[in-house]
Protein backbone atom coordinates (compact mmCIF):
# COMPACT_ATOMS: atom_id res chain seq x y z
CA UNK A 1 0.00 0.00 0.00
CA UNK A 2 1.25 3.39 -1.23
CA UNK A 3 0.87 6.23 1.46
CA UNK A 4 1.40 9.64 1.24
CA UNK A 5 1.66 12.37 3.89
CA UNK A 6 1.70 11.54 7.84
CA UNK A 7 0.27 15.07 8.97
CA UNK A 8 -1.10 16.21 12.31
CA UNK A 9 -2.64 12.08 12.51
CA UNK A 10 -3.56 11.80 9.37
CA UNK A 11 -2.52 8.68 7.45
CA UNK A 12 -3.05 9.45 3.20
CA UNK A 13 -2.55 6.16 1.36
CA UNK A 14 -3.78 5.00 -1.88
CA UNK A 15 -6.57 2.97 0.09
CA UNK A 16 -8.75 4.44 2.53
CA UNK A 17 -7.50 7.66 4.42
CA UNK A 18 -7.67 6.74 8.13
CA UNK A 19 -7.74 9.61 10.83
CA UNK A 20 -5.32 8.10 13.37
CA UNK A 21 -4.77 11.41 15.98
CA UNK A 22 -1.77 10.32 18.11
CA UNK A 23 -3.21 9.31 21.79
CA UNK A 24 -6.98 10.13 21.10
CA UNK A 25 -9.27 9.23 23.65
CA UNK A 26 -12.95 8.79 22.71
CA UNK A 27 -15.08 11.77 23.46
CA UNK A 28 -18.50 12.50 24.18
CA UNK A 29 -18.33 16.06 23.96
CA UNK A 30 -17.09 15.95 19.94
CA UNK A 31 -20.23 17.08 17.70
CA UNK A 32 -21.07 16.47 14.00
CA UNK A 33 -19.62 20.16 12.73
CA UNK A 34 -16.64 19.74 14.46
CA UNK A 35 -15.19 16.94 12.15
CA UNK A 36 -15.30 19.26 9.48
CA UNK A 37 -12.18 20.08 8.13
CA UNK A 38 -8.79 18.28 8.85
CA UNK A 39 -9.26 16.04 5.61
CA UNK A 40 -6.14 13.70 4.26
CA UNK A 41 -3.79 14.56 1.37
CA UNK A 42 -2.96 11.36 -0.70
CA UNK A 43 -0.62 11.27 -3.53
CA UNK A 44 -1.42 10.32 -7.16
CA UNK A 45 0.70 7.34 -8.24
CA UNK A 46 -0.80 5.73 -11.44
CA UNK A 47 -1.55 8.80 -13.31
CA UNK A 48 1.56 10.83 -15.37
CA UNK A 49 2.25 14.04 -13.86
CA UNK A 50 5.17 14.53 -15.68
CA UNK A 51 8.17 15.81 -13.12
CA UNK A 52 5.75 16.66 -10.25
CA UNK A 53 4.46 15.32 -7.75
CA UNK A 54 0.61 15.65 -7.45
CA UNK A 55 -1.55 15.51 -4.17
CA UNK A 56 -5.36 15.77 -3.59
CA UNK A 57 -7.04 17.02 -0.87
CA UNK A 58 -10.19 14.62 0.46
CA UNK A 59 -12.84 17.30 0.96
CA UNK A 60 -14.90 14.20 0.41
CA UNK A 61 -13.99 13.14 3.78
CA UNK A 62 -16.30 15.98 5.26
CA UNK A 63 -18.99 14.86 7.18
CA UNK A 64 -21.74 16.14 4.36
CA UNK A 65 -18.98 14.42 1.68
CA UNK A 66 -17.44 17.99 0.41
CA UNK A 67 -15.63 20.95 0.68
CA UNK A 68 -18.98 23.20 0.93
CA UNK A 69 -19.62 21.69 4.85
CA UNK A 70 -16.27 24.16 5.69
CA UNK A 71 -18.06 27.37 4.40
CA UNK A 72 -21.96 26.03 5.52
CA UNK A 73 -20.39 26.20 9.01
CA UNK A 74 -18.85 29.50 8.55
CA UNK A 75 -21.58 31.35 7.24
CA UNK A 76 -23.92 30.28 9.48
CA UNK A 77 -21.56 30.87 12.33
CA UNK A 78 -20.51 34.20 11.43
CA UNK A 79 -24.41 35.40 10.77
CA UNK A 80 -25.12 34.40 14.26
CA UNK A 81 -22.18 36.35 15.82
CA UNK A 82 -23.58 39.48 14.44
CA UNK A 83 -27.43 38.74 15.13
CA UNK A 84 -28.34 38.04 11.59
CA UNK A 85 -30.32 34.91 12.39
CA UNK A 86 -31.38 33.45 15.74
CA UNK A 87 -33.90 30.85 16.71
CA UNK A 88 -36.53 30.51 14.35
CA UNK A 89 -35.06 31.91 11.70
CA UNK A 90 -35.01 30.79 7.83
CA UNK A 91 -31.88 30.50 6.02
CA UNK A 92 -32.55 30.82 2.05
CA UNK A 93 -29.54 30.18 -0.41
CA UNK A 94 -28.47 29.50 -4.07
CA UNK A 95 -26.81 26.55 -4.63
CA UNK A 96 -25.35 24.14 -7.30
CA UNK A 97 -25.79 21.41 -4.44
CA UNK A 98 -22.80 21.02 -2.19
CA UNK A 99 -23.17 24.60 -0.47
CA UNK A 100 -26.84 23.26 -0.35
CA UNK A 101 -25.79 20.23 1.92
CA UNK A 102 -23.19 21.82 4.26
CA UNK A 103 -25.99 24.41 5.26
CA UNK A 104 -28.06 21.78 6.00
CA UNK A 105 -25.89 19.71 8.05
CA UNK A 106 -25.59 22.39 10.25
CA UNK A 107 -28.90 23.77 9.67
CA UNK A 108 -30.42 20.73 10.68
CA UNK A 109 -27.76 20.06 13.53
CA UNK A 110 -29.35 24.17 15.12
CA UNK A 111 -33.30 23.77 14.20
CA UNK A 112 -33.30 26.46 11.12
CA UNK A 113 -35.74 26.04 8.32
CA UNK A 114 -33.47 26.08 5.28
CA UNK A 115 -35.08 26.62 1.44
CA UNK A 116 -32.59 26.33 -1.47
CA UNK A 117 -32.97 27.31 -4.82
CA UNK A 118 -31.29 24.65 -7.38
CA UNK A 119 -31.21 24.48 -11.00
CA UNK A 120 -32.35 21.44 -12.58
CA UNK A 121 -29.03 20.09 -13.69
CA UNK A 122 -27.88 18.62 -10.42
CA UNK A 123 -28.11 15.14 -9.67
CA UNK A 124 -30.82 13.58 -8.24
CA UNK A 125 -28.34 11.90 -5.61
CA UNK A 126 -27.76 15.57 -4.61
CA UNK A 127 -31.15 16.49 -4.04
CA UNK A 128 -32.21 13.86 -2.33
CA UNK A 129 -29.90 14.04 0.06
CA UNK A 130 -30.62 17.50 0.61
CA UNK A 131 -34.76 16.71 1.10
CA UNK A 132 -33.80 13.89 3.60
CA UNK A 133 -31.31 16.41 5.80
CA UNK A 134 -35.02 18.39 5.95
CA UNK A 135 -34.08 21.15 3.17
CA UNK A 136 -36.85 22.40 1.39
CA UNK A 137 -35.65 22.43 -2.46
CA UNK A 138 -37.33 24.88 -4.84
CA UNK A 139 -36.19 23.73 -8.25
CA UNK A 140 -35.47 26.09 -11.44
CA UNK A 141 -34.00 26.63 -14.88
CA UNK A 142 -30.68 26.06 -15.41
CA UNK A 143 -30.62 27.51 -18.86
CA UNK A 144 -30.59 30.94 -17.74
CA UNK A 145 -28.70 33.99 -16.86
CA UNK A 146 -28.61 36.44 -14.28
CA UNK A 147 -31.63 38.97 -14.64
CA UNK A 148 -34.07 36.38 -15.64
CA UNK A 149 -36.79 35.41 -12.99
CA UNK A 150 -36.24 31.96 -12.95
CA UNK A 151 -32.37 32.38 -12.40
CA UNK A 152 -31.50 30.51 -9.11
CA UNK A 153 -29.41 33.55 -7.53
CA UNK A 154 -32.15 35.90 -8.03
CA UNK A 155 -34.90 33.70 -7.19
CA UNK A 156 -33.74 33.20 -4.23
CA UNK A 157 -33.01 36.52 -3.26
CA UNK A 158 -36.63 37.28 -4.18
CA UNK A 159 -37.96 34.25 -1.81
CA UNK A 160 -35.67 35.88 0.92
CA UNK A 161 -37.49 39.44 0.28
CA UNK A 162 -40.71 37.69 0.66
CA UNK A 163 -40.08 35.66 3.87
CA UNK A 164 -40.17 36.73 7.27
CA UNK A 165 -37.32 36.46 9.20
CA UNK A 166 -35.18 35.15 6.72
CA UNK A 167 -31.37 35.66 6.10
CA UNK A 168 -29.67 35.07 2.52
CA UNK A 169 -26.80 33.73 2.60
CA UNK A 170 -25.77 34.56 -0.14
CA UNK A 171 -22.54 32.61 -0.50
CA UNK A 172 -21.52 34.42 -3.69
CA UNK A 173 -21.05 37.77 -1.39
CA UNK A 174 -20.17 36.37 1.97
CA UNK A 175 -16.89 37.12 3.30
CA UNK A 176 -17.31 34.35 5.70
CA UNK A 177 -17.01 32.00 2.65
CA UNK A 178 -13.24 32.47 1.49
CA UNK A 179 -12.83 33.45 5.22
CA UNK A 180 -13.28 29.52 6.14
CA UNK A 181 -10.57 28.57 3.28
CA UNK A 182 -8.31 31.52 4.74
CA UNK A 183 -8.15 29.89 8.52
CA UNK A 184 -8.94 26.32 7.62
CA UNK A 185 -7.98 24.98 4.37
CA UNK A 186 -5.01 26.45 3.33
CA UNK A 187 -3.25 25.85 6.99
CA UNK A 188 -3.83 22.64 6.29
CA UNK A 189 -2.72 22.46 3.26
CA UNK A 190 0.55 24.40 3.99
CA UNK A 191 1.06 21.91 6.89
CA UNK A 192 0.69 18.76 5.73
CA UNK A 193 3.30 19.32 2.75
CA UNK A 194 5.46 20.21 5.37
CA UNK A 195 5.93 23.88 3.96
CA UNK A 196 7.01 22.39 0.84
CA UNK A 197 4.43 23.46 -1.98
CA UNK A 198 4.95 24.86 -5.55
CA UNK A 199 1.05 25.62 -6.56
CA UNK A 200 -2.36 24.89 -5.85
CA UNK A 201 -5.45 23.65 -8.66
CA UNK A 202 -9.09 24.93 -7.92
CA UNK A 203 -12.24 26.26 -9.52
CA UNK A 204 -14.43 28.84 -8.98
CA UNK A 205 -18.14 28.23 -8.30
CA UNK A 206 -18.92 31.14 -5.46
CA UNK A 207 -14.84 31.98 -5.89
CA UNK A 208 -14.29 31.68 -1.68
CA UNK A 209 -12.07 28.43 -2.22
CA UNK A 210 -9.63 30.04 -4.66
CA UNK A 211 -10.20 33.59 -3.07
CA UNK A 212 -9.62 32.00 0.73
CA UNK A 213 -6.15 30.10 -0.54
CA UNK A 214 -4.89 32.95 -2.70
CA UNK A 215 -4.90 35.56 0.58
CA UNK A 216 -3.30 32.81 2.83
CA UNK A 217 -0.64 32.02 0.96
CA UNK A 218 0.37 35.89 -0.69
CA UNK A 219 0.83 36.19 3.12
CA UNK A 220 2.61 32.85 4.12
CA UNK A 221 4.09 31.46 0.34
CA UNK A 222 3.83 34.14 -2.07
CA UNK A 223 6.00 31.76 -4.79
CA UNK A 224 3.09 29.89 -5.15
CA UNK A 225 0.83 29.64 -7.72
CA UNK A 226 -2.80 29.71 -8.06
CA UNK A 227 -3.84 27.60 -11.13
CA UNK A 228 -7.75 27.97 -12.04
CA UNK A 229 -9.42 25.09 -13.34
CA UNK A 230 -12.89 26.21 -15.63
CA UNK A 231 -15.55 23.97 -17.59
CA UNK A 232 -16.15 24.81 -21.40
CA UNK A 233 -18.70 27.60 -20.98
CA UNK A 234 -17.45 29.42 -17.75
CA UNK A 235 -16.71 32.98 -18.54
CA UNK A 236 -13.59 33.17 -15.62
CA UNK A 237 -10.91 31.15 -17.49
CA UNK A 238 -11.17 33.96 -21.01
CA UNK A 239 -11.46 36.43 -17.37
CA UNK A 240 -8.17 35.61 -16.02
CA UNK A 241 -6.30 35.24 -19.70
CA UNK A 242 -8.01 38.80 -21.22
CA UNK A 243 -9.40 40.43 -18.48
CA UNK A 244 -12.86 40.54 -20.18
CA UNK A 245 -15.84 38.82 -19.57
CA UNK A 246 -17.08 37.02 -22.34
CA UNK A 247 -20.32 35.50 -23.38
CA UNK A 248 -21.18 31.96 -21.27
CA UNK A 249 -21.88 28.54 -22.58
CA UNK A 250 -23.65 25.51 -20.63
CA UNK A 251 -21.49 23.04 -19.27
CA UNK A 252 -22.39 19.36 -17.54
CA UNK A 253 -19.97 19.75 -14.84
CA UNK A 254 -21.61 20.80 -11.27
CA UNK A 255 -20.44 23.17 -8.87
CA UNK A 256 -17.79 25.05 -10.82
CA UNK A 257 -17.97 27.88 -13.42
CA UNK A 258 -19.71 30.55 -13.79
CA UNK A 259 -21.43 32.97 -16.18
CA UNK A 260 -20.36 35.96 -14.13
CA UNK A 261 -17.17 37.17 -11.88
CA UNK A 262 -18.77 36.44 -8.31
CA UNK A 263 -18.20 39.44 -6.02
CA UNK A 264 -16.39 37.97 -3.47
CA UNK A 265 -13.72 35.99 -6.16
CA UNK A 266 -10.26 37.89 -6.27
CA UNK A 267 -8.63 36.01 -9.30
CA UNK A 268 -5.87 38.47 -8.75
CA UNK A 269 -3.19 36.48 -8.43
CA UNK A 270 -4.30 33.12 -10.89
CA UNK A 271 -1.52 33.51 -13.68
CA UNK A 272 -2.50 30.09 -15.42
CA UNK A 273 -6.34 29.15 -16.22
CA UNK A 274 -7.24 26.24 -18.01
CA UNK A 275 -10.36 25.22 -19.91
CA UNK A 276 -11.87 21.68 -19.21
CA UNK A 277 -14.28 19.70 -21.62
CA UNK A 278 -16.89 18.07 -19.99
CA UNK A 279 -15.63 14.92 -21.74
CA UNK A 280 -12.41 15.45 -20.06
CA UNK A 281 -13.79 16.31 -16.55
CA UNK A 282 -15.84 12.86 -16.53
CA UNK A 283 -13.33 10.83 -18.34
CA UNK A 284 -10.56 11.86 -15.82
CA UNK A 285 -13.16 11.47 -12.70
CA UNK A 286 -13.55 7.87 -14.00
CA UNK A 287 -9.99 7.27 -14.51
CA UNK A 288 -9.09 8.39 -10.94
CA UNK A 289 -11.51 5.85 -9.67
CA UNK A 290 -10.12 3.03 -11.90
CA UNK A 291 -6.45 3.73 -11.26
CA UNK A 292 -6.30 5.49 -7.93
CA UNK A 293 -9.49 4.02 -6.33
CA UNK A 294 -10.98 7.84 -5.25
CA UNK A 295 -14.67 8.05 -6.26
CA UNK A 296 -14.82 11.88 -6.22
CA UNK A 297 -17.17 14.05 -8.59
CA UNK A 298 -17.38 15.81 -11.90
CA UNK A 299 -15.81 19.11 -10.67
CA UNK A 300 -12.88 16.95 -8.77
CA UNK A 301 -12.39 15.63 -12.76
CA UNK A 302 -11.99 18.71 -13.91
CA UNK A 303 -9.37 19.96 -11.01
CA UNK A 304 -7.27 16.87 -11.48
CA UNK A 305 -7.57 17.03 -15.54
CA UNK A 306 -6.12 21.08 -15.41
CA UNK A 307 -3.78 19.84 -12.27
CA UNK A 308 -2.33 16.80 -14.61
CA UNK A 309 -2.09 19.23 -17.80
CA UNK A 310 -0.25 22.10 -15.57
CA UNK A 311 2.23 18.97 -14.11
CA UNK A 312 2.77 17.87 -17.58
CA UNK A 313 3.90 21.50 -18.69
CA UNK A 314 6.65 21.46 -16.17
CA UNK A 315 10.42 21.57 -16.99
CA UNK A 316 11.13 20.93 -13.24
CA UNK A 317 9.63 19.26 -10.56
CA UNK A 318 7.18 20.82 -8.44
CA UNK A 319 4.73 19.75 -5.78
CA UNK A 320 1.03 20.28 -6.62
CA UNK A 321 -2.09 19.89 -4.74
CA UNK A 322 -5.70 20.31 -5.93
CA UNK A 323 -9.45 18.64 -4.71
CA UNK A 324 -11.56 16.08 -4.69
CA UNK A 325 -14.29 18.68 -3.77
CA UNK A 326 -16.80 16.06 -3.20
CA UNK A 327 -17.35 12.69 -3.46
CA UNK A 328 -18.62 10.56 -6.84
CA UNK A 329 -21.78 8.71 -4.69
CA UNK A 330 -23.61 12.08 -5.63
CA UNK A 331 -22.85 11.15 -9.02
CA UNK A 332 -23.26 7.48 -10.03
CA UNK A 333 -26.81 8.30 -12.15
CA UNK A 334 -24.88 10.93 -14.05
CA UNK A 335 -21.42 10.48 -15.38
CA UNK A 336 -20.48 6.93 -13.71
CA UNK A 337 -23.74 5.89 -15.56
CA UNK A 338 -22.32 4.70 -19.08
CA UNK A 339 -26.49 4.63 -20.04
CA UNK A 340 -26.14 8.65 -19.14
CA UNK A 341 -22.80 9.32 -20.48
CA UNK A 342 -23.95 8.16 -24.02
CA UNK A 343 -27.48 10.13 -23.89
CA UNK A 344 -25.04 13.11 -23.45
CA UNK A 345 -22.98 12.41 -26.60
CA UNK A 346 -20.36 11.30 -24.25
CA UNK A 347 -20.12 7.42 -25.24
CA UNK A 348 -17.44 5.06 -26.59
CA UNK A 349 -19.59 3.20 -29.13
CA UNK A 350 -18.90 3.86 -32.60
CA UNK A 351 -21.08 4.70 -35.38
CA UNK A 352 -22.41 2.46 -37.21
CA UNK A 353 -24.61 4.91 -39.66
CA UNK A 354 -28.08 3.45 -39.18
CA UNK A 355 -30.87 3.01 -36.56
CA UNK A 356 -28.82 2.01 -34.24
CA UNK A 357 -27.13 5.05 -33.70
CA UNK A 358 -30.58 5.94 -32.67
CA UNK A 359 -31.03 3.40 -29.70
CA UNK A 360 -29.57 4.36 -26.10
CA UNK A 361 -29.31 0.66 -24.88
CA UNK A 362 -28.72 -1.21 -27.21
CA UNK A 363 -29.42 -5.33 -26.68
CA UNK A 364 -25.59 -5.94 -28.44
CA UNK A 365 -24.42 -4.29 -25.35
CA UNK A 366 -26.21 -6.06 -22.73
CA UNK A 367 -27.83 -2.45 -22.10
CA UNK A 368 -31.58 -3.70 -22.54
CA UNK A 369 -33.55 -4.65 -19.80
CA UNK A 370 -35.97 -7.62 -20.88
CA UNK A 371 -38.28 -10.10 -19.39
CA UNK A 372 -39.13 -13.70 -20.36
CA UNK A 373 -42.22 -15.04 -21.81
CA UNK A 374 -42.63 -17.37 -18.55
CA UNK A 375 -41.73 -15.06 -16.04
CA UNK A 376 -44.40 -13.67 -14.00
CA UNK A 377 -46.02 -10.17 -14.08
CA UNK A 378 -44.24 -8.95 -10.50
CA UNK A 379 -41.34 -9.40 -12.00
CA UNK A 380 -41.85 -7.06 -14.89
CA UNK A 381 -43.29 -4.47 -12.35
CA UNK A 382 -40.38 -4.70 -10.74
CA UNK A 383 -38.26 -4.17 -13.29
CA UNK A 384 -40.06 -1.10 -14.56
CA UNK A 385 -40.09 -0.20 -11.40
CA UNK A 386 -36.37 -0.30 -10.61
CA UNK A 387 -34.84 1.01 -13.94
CA UNK A 388 -37.65 4.05 -14.38
CA UNK A 389 -38.99 2.33 -17.79
CA UNK A 390 -42.55 1.93 -19.26
CA UNK A 391 -42.16 -1.08 -21.53
CA UNK A 392 -39.86 -4.05 -21.69
CA UNK A 393 -38.89 -6.58 -24.97
CA UNK A 394 -40.26 -10.11 -24.06
CA UNK A 395 -37.04 -11.99 -25.15
CA UNK A 396 -36.61 -15.63 -26.08
CA UNK A 397 -32.91 -16.03 -26.11
CA UNK A 398 -31.83 -13.51 -28.55
CA UNK A 399 -35.26 -13.37 -29.95
CA UNK A 400 -38.41 -10.90 -29.23
CA UNK A 401 -41.04 -12.24 -29.30
CA UNK A 402 -43.58 -9.71 -27.55
CA UNK A 403 -43.58 -6.17 -25.85
CA UNK A 404 -44.87 -5.55 -22.16
CA UNK A 405 -46.05 -2.34 -21.03
CA UNK A 406 -47.46 -0.32 -18.60
CA UNK A 407 -50.94 -0.22 -19.74
CA UNK A 408 -50.81 -4.21 -20.42
CA UNK A 409 -49.53 -4.78 -16.55
CA UNK A 410 -52.59 -2.51 -16.04
CA UNK A 411 -55.72 -3.98 -17.64
CA UNK A 412 -53.73 -8.11 -16.17
CA UNK A 413 -53.89 -6.63 -12.77
CA UNK A 414 -56.26 -3.47 -11.90
CA UNK A 415 -59.26 -6.42 -10.94
CA UNK A 416 -56.93 -8.92 -9.41
CA UNK A 417 -54.30 -8.66 -7.44
CA UNK A 418 -53.34 -12.04 -8.16
CA UNK A 419 -52.67 -11.39 -11.27
CA UNK A 420 -48.92 -9.82 -10.77
CA UNK A 421 -48.47 -14.26 -10.26
CA UNK A 422 -49.69 -14.73 -14.34
CA UNK A 423 -47.09 -15.11 -17.04
CA UNK A 424 -45.56 -12.49 -18.91
CA UNK A 425 -46.71 -14.00 -22.50
CA UNK A 426 -50.87 -14.21 -21.30
CA UNK A 427 -50.57 -10.30 -21.63
CA UNK A 428 -47.45 -9.46 -23.70
CA UNK A 429 -48.07 -8.06 -27.26
CA UNK A 430 -47.14 -10.50 -29.41
CA UNK A 431 -48.12 -9.21 -33.02
CA UNK A 432 -45.11 -7.13 -33.21
CA UNK A 433 -44.42 -4.04 -36.04
CA UNK A 434 -40.61 -3.87 -36.49
CA UNK A 435 -38.55 -2.28 -38.56
CA UNK A 436 -34.45 -2.87 -40.27
CA UNK A 437 -32.03 -0.61 -39.04
CA UNK A 438 -31.29 0.63 -42.33
CA UNK A 439 -35.27 2.03 -42.14
CA UNK A 440 -35.55 6.13 -42.90
CA UNK A 441 -35.76 8.31 -40.17
CA UNK A 442 -39.50 9.42 -41.56
CA UNK A 443 -40.12 5.84 -40.56
CA UNK A 444 -39.17 6.12 -36.84
CA UNK A 445 -41.27 9.45 -36.79
CA UNK A 446 -44.25 8.15 -38.01
CA UNK A 447 -44.29 5.46 -35.76
CA UNK A 448 -43.49 7.56 -32.82
CA UNK A 449 -46.18 9.93 -33.69
CA UNK A 450 -48.38 7.06 -33.61
CA UNK A 451 -48.12 6.52 -29.90
CA UNK A 452 -45.88 3.21 -29.96
CA UNK A 453 -42.36 2.30 -29.87
CA UNK A 454 -40.40 1.56 -32.15
CA UNK A 455 -38.71 -1.93 -32.34
CA UNK A 456 -35.20 -2.43 -34.57
CA UNK A 457 -34.84 -5.84 -35.68
CA UNK A 458 -33.79 -7.26 -38.70
CA UNK A 459 -31.78 -10.93 -40.15
CA UNK A 460 -29.49 -9.57 -37.61
CA UNK A 461 -31.36 -9.81 -34.81
CA UNK A 462 -33.06 -7.82 -31.90
CA UNK A 463 -31.17 -4.19 -31.63
CA UNK A 464 -33.42 -2.29 -29.59
CA UNK A 465 -35.75 -0.36 -28.49
CA UNK A 466 -36.40 3.87 -29.52
CA UNK A 467 -38.60 5.74 -27.81
CA UNK A 468 -39.44 9.38 -28.00
CA UNK A 469 -36.84 10.58 -25.47
CA UNK A 470 -34.18 8.86 -27.66
CA UNK A 471 -34.81 10.50 -30.67
CA UNK A 472 -34.42 13.79 -28.92
CA UNK A 473 -31.31 13.03 -27.52
CA UNK A 474 -29.97 11.79 -30.73
CA UNK A 475 -31.33 15.00 -32.49
CA UNK A 476 -29.80 17.45 -30.08
CA UNK A 477 -26.43 15.68 -30.49
CA UNK A 478 -26.56 16.18 -33.72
Amino acid sequence: MSTGFLSDGLIASSAVPVRVPAGAQISSGVQLQDLIGNTPLVQVRSLDTGLCELFIKLENCNPGGSIKDRIGRSMIEAAEQDGRIQAGSTLIEATAGNTGLGLALIAAQKNYRLILVIPDKMSQEKVNHLKALGAEVVMTRSDVGRGHPEYYQDMAEEIARQTPRSFYVNQFNNPANPAAHETTTAPEIWRQCDGRLDAVVCGVGSGGTLTGLSRYFAKVAPHVEIVLADPVGSVLADYVQTGRIGTAGSWLVEGIGEDFLPPIADLSRVRKAFTISDRESFDTARELLRREGLLAGSSSGTLVAAALHYCRQQTEPKRVVTFACDSGNKYLSKMYNDNWLADQGFGKRESTGDLRDLISRRFADQAVVTVGPSDPLYVAHTRMRLHDISQLPVMQKDKIVGLLDESDLLLAVADDPAGFQQPVERHMISRLVTVPRQARMEDVRSILAGGLVVIVADEMGFHGLITRTDLLNYLRRR
